[in-house]
């Protein structure tokens, strides 16, 4: 399975980003978003399974919107009310049999 993740950048707090990230394959069963701030290890942001099911950071929820087009294999994170603890790497993460990592997009959100 390759991932290949999109739509990081520069935004300014309060702002909103849309991250994108295609999988090659089949049979996808989770995907999701984990993150990692500089000098913090890596966290949990988002999954979604197949059947729609979601999971959110405490941190993120209620701002974050995580989506899935199962036709495509690809999912969508809907960032809004972006902050500046929200700067990151952020990683796109597959489940097919066993789990697979994206390259990492950078998200920054300045003050």
């Amino acid at each position: 399975v390759q991932l290949q993740a999109s739509g990081g950048g520069l935004v300014q707090a309060g702002g909103s980003l849309r991250l994108s990230c295609a999988a090659s394959g089949n049979t996808i069963s989770i995907m999701g978003w984990y993150r990692q701030a500089p000098g913090k290890q890596r966290e949990l942001v988002a999954t979604i399974t197949s059947g729609g099911s979601t999971e959110y950071a405490d941190s993120v929820k209620g701002r974050f919107t995580i989506s899935r087009d199962n036709a495509k294999n690809t999912v969508f994170l809907r960032m809004n009310s972006l902050k500046p603890d929200d700067t990151a790497v952020y990683y796109c993460y597959a489940v097919r049999f066993v789990g697979y990592w994206g390259q990492g997009t950078e998200v920054t959100v300045s003050s």
